[in-house]
């Protein structure tokens, strides 16, 4: 966790991906508010005070975040003299794992917790920002006549997720909170003894499908997963839920 101070009410903090492995964090659960997210801004805060006398304490603050990948955030804290100047509006936050040359607009804090729901709202965003790009882009593909006739309406690439573990499977599947729901499986080796989770794309936006692989990724090994490769899985390992693995392992 690197801070760097810009000014006496401004300081720079800078999260990777090595920071969230040092405490078994990771990115997304940012959003999620977990305790060990909760610890991790505490201890950010205190490190401010620590190296430059950076003080929060009832002093609103005003937080920027610049997502700069799907691994690492800056966050760019200052104490506020004004808070009634502050734009609380959260209508144009950069989506998570898109780099952006740009801050998201500055939004007024009571303490370092509420940082965490800078997160929360940055994703829900995200999300309302797609679901709107997509709608407009079918509304211009029906207006070409191309909608039936695109060939990204065909395309199902397929993943495969090598996990060390089924409780890592477990972890994968909880994370992802039922957001795929495209077809999936999960095998055995019993030789190497991990589990390979498939994935087939189906429905699902390549958007959509890319996040999905982005967050497992943080949990297991992913590869592209040829059809003689699925055969192969489906005749020499084991299966243990050769359909919905995601959504039945959300409920252990």
């Amino acid at each position: 966790m690197k801070i760097e101070k810009i000014n006496e009410n401004q300081i720079r903090c800078t999260l990777t991906k090595e920071d969230l492995d040092a405490r078994q964090l990771r990115l997304s659960e940012l959003a999620y508010g977990s305790d060990k997210a909760k610890e991790l801004f505490r201890d950010m805060m205190k490190q401010a005070n620590l190296q430059f006398g950076f003080e929060a304490n009832d002093i609103p603050l005003m937080i920027e975040a610049i997502p700069i990948s799907s691994e690492s955030i800056i966050l760019i804290i200052s104490k506020v003299e004004d808070p009634e100047e502050l734009d609380t509006r959260f209508s144009k936050f950069t989506p998570f794992g898109e780099p952006s040359s740009e801050p998201a607009p500055p939004i007024e804090m009571e303490g370092a917790d509420d940082i965490l729901d800078l997160f929360a709202k940055i994703y829900k965003t995200s999300e309302e920002q797609k679901k709107k790009k997509e709608k407009r882009e079918k509304k211009e593909a029906v207006a070409q006549g191309t909608e039936k006739n695109s060939p990204a309406e065909h395309i199902n690439l397929r993943r495969e997720y090598v996990f060390p573990d089924l409780d890592t499977v477990i972890e994968a599947a909880h994370g992802l909170n039922n957001f795929f729901q495209g077809f999936n499986s999960l095998y055995k080796d019993e030789r190497a003894d991990t589990y390979s989770l498939l994935l087939h794309q189906d429905q699902t936006s390549p958007e959509d499908f890319n996040r999905v692989c982005n967050m497992l990724s943080e949990y297991g090994n992913g590869k592209k997963l040829s059809p003689a490769r699925e055969a192969f899985l489906a005749e020499h390992k084991g299966c243990i839920l050769p359909t919905e693995a995601l959504q039945k392992l959300t409920l252990i």
